[in-house]
């Protein structure tokens, strides 16, 4: 059977270092993926470390409500006619 992945490689940038806790199951499910991953690619099992980026990154990428927000939050405010201010 092969697996439909949302990830298929894990882009070698260079990282800014953040420090995260994860629960076990997480690191576990981390740790899985990775195997999958490299069943399926033929390639060795990345660290679990290096999924979490692309996995956040793919995550905020197909979140709808988040892209419509992003765009709102990063529209020029229109300037107001003069007299429609509120004291």
């Amino acid at each position: 059977m092969t697996a439909k992945l949302k990830l298929s490689s894990v882009p070698d940038d260079k990282p800014i270092k953040l420090t995260v806790e994860l629960p076990p199951d997480v690191h576990r499910d981390l740790l899985d993926y990775g195997a999958v991953m490299a069943r399926e690619t033929g390639e060795p099992a990345p660290e679990p470390a290096k999924l979490i980026a692309p996995m956040l990154q793919r995550f905020m990428a197909t979140d709808r409500a988040f892209t419509k927000a992003r765009k709102m939050l990063h529209q020029p405010s229109r300037p107001r006619a003069p007299g429609s201010e509120t004291a």
